[in-house]
């Protein structure tokens, strides 16, 4: 039951259709203190259509509302407040959770659509550092939003393995490589070869020359190159393999930009036949108007660029796929590459250009700075989560030593730590990178929702709950704050899905979090027979949504810790 709709209804109504729906339904608000009621209307914009004063409308309406639902409705001033049926409502909200389960919240809104959503994409014999986390995190945490609301993701890790960076890595690696230790600890070793290209490059011009005609040896095909290509990337999948495992992400897809070499020159050949092609100073770009610069598409020497490529894989996507939607979840420095990107494919004639978005987001800072692979300055992510897992482990033996899977467990807090912090900001902030931070119990850290979760288990296994009884519901006002939460998830999910932010659960969980420790410090949940099993009730569901709400991040929610 939408309680606000219904809300949004009677006033409808009452107003006898001189104000829409939607306009009421927007203006409802949640009062900021309890005391104010559940749902309130500011009558303001009514006086002009009903050439009254505000606080006459309220007091004129109150009368019209007459669902039992709302045990009391209120005039104050120009508001109109109403107070839910706390037994009624919380009666409704927790039998619905135990029913539905981990369903509760899901929609039919995609109807099916596939959403492809373009995440990680790390460069292949570079190291997977925490630059890359953002876009892996928030791309996986998409997944599973627009999957619970009806679509059907496709994640596509589209690997940066194509380039003149491999043309500088095969000139490093043939001047000072050593095969055995390549092959020992292979990106640790080519990320030194790439640090020491950059260094050396800075006081001999010829070097980056010498890239250059590696890596046209590797577009003509030369055996050598393309046969150490194909090793660097192996042995980077083979790492980033590593990686994604622990993080619990899979992908659909990963073709890299190497996949679209022979699909260039087929939108090439769309864009002339459209006479979209212009010359400018020895190049091709196509012309966007005076809002955007030029899109480049080929160079003055013929080479190819970021945007002829992306054009090729987002035509091989909608082709392959057949898109609802398709999400790039890319830096906010890359702002203007997919505005002119979705604005060449729309003079192309493809309406399907629309549905493309680009989930933009801020940068993973160190010490206020950006994080740099060409310049040594990198965060490696594995060992972040290495480090995570081990201080999670010192946590486990200090306050549980008893505890069964003390690894595995160890590993979902401190993996879920990791993620969680970067989660729980607005994507399109820049963040600072803090262990410290991550792994705090309390406060908005994802071990505090993750021991939130293991508190209410261990109290249902105290308990002996069985979801099975007759529910109750409960109208104590500390019970209602957790109803309350518990009745806005289905629109938190709505609302995380239509504006890509999978802050919002962020933030809902910790909410949650927060309002039942508050009710447990407050009720003695087990020590009354009379409420036990409602109050258990009002526990299983509180479970049932911190567990779903942390797997729509990509946590684990442990049941003891």
């Amino acid at each position: 039951m939408n309680y606000k709709e219904l809300f949004a209804q009677q006033l409808y109504q009452a107003c006898e259709e001189e104000v829409s729906f939607l306009n009421i339904m927007q203006r409802i608000e949640l009062p900021k203190h309890d005391s104010l009621g559940d749902y309130a209307f500011p009558c303001f914009d009514l006086a002009k259509v009903k050439r009254m004063a505000p606080h006459q409308i309220a007091k004129e309406l109150v009368s019209e509302i007459h669902e039992k639902v709302f045990e009391k409705v209120e005039a104050v001033g120009p508001y109109i407040n109403v107070f839910l049926n706390k037994k009624m409502v919380s009666t409704e909200v927790i039998s619905r959770i135990l029913r539905e389960g981990s369903e509760y919240g899901a929609s039919k809104v995609g109807k099916g659509g596939a959403v492809t959503i373009d995440l990680s994409s790390p460069n292949i014999a570079k190291p997977f550092s925490m630059g890359h986390l953002r876009s892996t995190v928030i791309g996986n945490s998409l997944a599973l939003i627009v999957e619970k609301v009806g679509y059907r993701p496709i994640r596509i890790n589209h690997l940066g393995d194509w380039g003149t960076q491999f043309g500088k890595l095969i000139t490093a690696y043939r001047k000072w490589g050593e095969e055995q230790k390549v092959r020992e600890q292979t990106i640790k070793e080519l990320l030194k070869l790439y640090i020491t290209f950059h260094e050396k490059a800075e006081s001999d011009n010829g070097l980056e020359d010498e890239g250059r005609k590696a890596f046209k040896e590797l577009e003509e095909g030369n055996p050598e190159a393309v046969s150490l290509w194909k090793w660097f990337r192996e042995e980077s999948l083979k790492e980033f393999d590593r990686i994604y495992e622990l993080m619990g992400i899979t992908f659909d897809s990963t073709n890299g930009e190497a996949f679209y070499n022979d699909k260039m020159q087929n939108v090439i050949d769309l864009l002339e036949e459209k006479n979209l092609l212009v010359e400018s100073r020895g190049a091709m770009v196509v012309e966007l108007g005076e809002s955007l610069p030029p899109c480049l598409i080929k160079k003055k020497d013929g080479a190819t660029l970021y945007a002829t490529r992306d054009l090729a894989a987002a035509i091989y996507r909608y082709e392959t796929y057949g898109f609802s939607k398709a999400l790039y979840v890319v830096g906010n420095e890359q702002s203007l590459h997919f505005k002119q990107l979705f604005e060449v494919l729309k003079k192309m004639g493809f309406d399907w250009a629309d549905q493309m978005h680009h989930i933009n987001f801020g940068m993973m800072l160190k010490d206020g700075k950006k994080m740099s692979t060409r310049k040594g300055k990198v965060v490696l992510l594995e060992e972040v989560l290495t480090e995570a897992i081990e201080l999670a482990k010192v946590n486990i033996e200090t306050k549980n030593p008893s505890l069964e899977n003390k690894n595995a467990i160890a590993e979902q807090i401190g993996v879920g730590a990791v993620l969680f912090h970067d989660l729980k900001n607005d994507r399109r902030n820049d963040i600072e990178f803090s262990l410290e931070d991550m792994l705090r119990v309390e406060g908005e850290t994802g071990p505090y929702v993750q021991y939130t979760h293991a508190r209410a288990c261990s109290i249902l296994r105290k308990g002996d709950f069985h979801s099975n009884d007759h529910i109750k519901g409960l109208e104590d006002e500390e019970a209602w704050s957790v109803v309350t939460k518990l009745l806005s998830f289905p629109n938190v999910i709505e609302r995380s899905a239509a504006e890509y932010d999978p802050s919002q659960i962020a933030k809902f969980v910790i909410e949650l979090s927060r309002s039942f420790n508050k009710y447990y410090g407050q009720i003695r949940i087990l020590d009354d027979p009379s409420y036990k099993q409602a109050r258990l009730q009002l526990v299983s569901a509180v479970s049932i949504v911190l567990q779903e709400g942390l797997r729509l991040l990509g946590l684990h929610a442990p049941e003891e810790m």
